[in-house]
């Protein structure tokens, strides 16, 4: 058994007059512990409670914080008139339309503006507006995760018509400085579109020309990787079998349909990103909008629509499978303009074989069937039953499950022009039903099975479970030349088997010097924990 408990607190500050000309725009974090941050706070203090709040969690940290997760975008450019003067002082307000939510800036020296802390997606307006000048706005600008988006401005005095005049937007969604590193962006869009058998995050990184096709990039096992969801990491303790939890059940952590972008990024400079020697896969879970939406789904699938054939020779004899994967979304205002909800959940079920041969009964062993002879397993069963008191359970046509069940719920509360919080929680409960283990101590090593040479019995296995239960906090928020993000996450994974058999020892029973079939407790199970 594994129990793991994770918690993460963070604050980070960004100075805006460290944004000379967006040609340098960078993301700066600063993270510090109780010292460093003792010596912003009077600097802070016109920030408002939402600020003070994250600064006062980051003090209770005694360590230097690590790097963060990146849950956010950014706009970034230069207002100008047509004389090429700096509209010092002029307001930027970019407005998320789906939603309402507003975040607002001035132009500072040089014409420079920034608005960091943007929530991802879109479509965006951004409008600037001075006394003395005409307004423009930039319409459907989306905000991709951990990307500032570039926007320059040249507005005409008032009093020259609008009509004939032209508006200079410069906007490079991929050749601009503010760049932070060679990254593979999946935007909504594309969620929507890309096929994914498994409806798997692992269909969308696919993309990444660096991917090995599963979750190892350039050259690095997957395990040193870094996973996060809305920031919150989300990397399998553990380390054995799958880098993400539930990866051991075949479950993901999270919804697919609940996927609202994911950036995968191998060697980036934004120092919002670190933990990993392999890549960083980022996933921002979707809000909800002004709009109420819902959504119910159900894709179904079965060995008819398998593939079973490899250069015209059958692989298994006679293939089964049952899978069925639910679920619903639903979305909406709790407060118009104000408090917005998105809840997504899922449920899978799936049966396989326990095994996809029988055994002998009479002759020569036929595709699908295994030397194992029906009558010895049925004479071996029913000594064990009235010698020991003990059932080891049929040796074929027995079905394993592999069940699953997810939800995600997240808020997103507009507290007011200045401060935004996001609350997310996840949960998954999974259960996989397992053969006994391979070959580890079988019968001179030559493997358990079920395969031509051996057949288990079915309460020589065990199931597996994976439980998670994920919270996130974020509170972003923005002063005249500060912006501070606050994030705290915890996350609680329960990883245990459960055996199929009550205690009783293992025997292995092997014939010509192979192992012929396994009868008793699952040989790792027994009081593991």
């Amino acid at each position: 058994m594994v129990w793991m408990e994770s918690a993460k607190l963070e604050s980070s500050l960004v100075d805006l007059e460290d944004y000379r000309a967006p040609s340098r725009a960078q993301t700066t974090q600063t993270q510090e512990g109780v010292g460093k941050m003792r010596s912003r706070m009077t600097a802070v203090e016109s920030m408002g409670w939402a600020a003070l709040l994250a600064l006062c969690g980051t003090a209770l940290l005694s360590a230097t914080l690590t790097a963060q997760g990146v849950t956010t975008g950014a706009v970034s450019g230069v207002a100008l008139g047509e004389d090429g003067r700096a509209l010092v002082g002029a307001s930027v307000l970019a407005m998320h339309v789906p939603s309402q939510t507003q975040y607002g800036t001035l132009v500072r020296e040089g014409g420079v503006f920034n608005i960091p802390n943007m929530r991802v997606g879109g479509p965006y307006t951004v409008t600037v507006t001075m006394i003395g000048y005409a307004t423009r706005s930039e319409e459907d600008v989306f905000i991709q995760l951990g990307q500032t988006v570039r926007l320059d401005f040249t507005l005409p005095a008032e009093a020259v018509a609008v009509a004939g005049v032209e508006v200079i937007v410069e906007r490079s969604d991929v050749m601009n400085s503010d760049r932070t590193g060679a990254a593979t962006f999946i935007d909504p869009e594309e969620v929507a579109l890309i096929p994914s058998v498994k409806r798997s995050t692992r269909d969308l990184i696919r993309l990444d020309p660096r991917n090995d096709g599963n979750y190892a990039f350039a050259g690095r096992n997957w395990l040193y990787n870094n996973i996060s969801v809305d920031g919150s990491y989300f990397n399998n303790a553990f380390g054995l079998d799958d880098p993400a939890p539930g990866g051991q059940t075949a479950a993901e952590p999270i919804p697919y349909d609940a996927v609202e972008q994911v950036q995968v990024s191998v060697a980036p400079f934004d120092v919002r990103e670190g933990g990993f020697t392999g890549a960083n896969v980022n996933t921002v879970t979707k809000s909800g909008t002004n709009e109420f939406r819902a959504s119910a789904y159900t894709f179904v699938r079965n060995e008819s629509l398998l593939g079973n054939k490899v250069s015209g020779t059958e692989v298994i004899a006679d293939p089964d499978l049952s899978f069925n994967q639910s679920g619903f979304t639903l979305s909406g205002p709790l407060v118009q303009d104000k408090l917005f909800f998105f809840v997504n959940g899922e449920i899978e079920r799936r049966d396989d074989p326990g095994t996809s041969f029988v055994a002998n009964r009479g002759g020569a062993a036929d595709f699908g069937e295994s030397r194992v002879e029906a009558s010895v397993m049925d004479q071996i069963r029913q000594r064990m039953i009235d010698v020991y008191d003990y059932d080891p359970g049929p040796y074929e046509g027995f079905v394993h499950e592999t069940n699953n069940n997810k939800l995600l719920a997240k808020l997103d509360w507009n507290i007011n022009d200045n401060n935004n919080l996001t609350f997310r929680y996840n949960w998954l409960d999974a259960k996989r039903d397992l053969p006994p283990h391979p070959f580890v101590l079988s019968f001179n090593n030559t493997g358990r099975g079920p395969n031509s040479s051996s057949l288990p019995f079915q309460n020589s296995g065990y199931a597996i479970n994976n439980e998670l239960n994920s919270f996130a906090l974020e509170i972003n928020s923005r002063g005249d030349r500060f912006a501070n993000r606050f994030f705290a996450s915890y996350n609680r994974m329960r990883d245990f088997r459960e055996p199929f058999s009550e205690d009783f020892p293992t025997v292995e029973i092997g014939e010509d010097g192979v192992q012929y079939t396994t009868v008793g407790h699952e040989p790792f199970s027994i009081h593991n924990i």
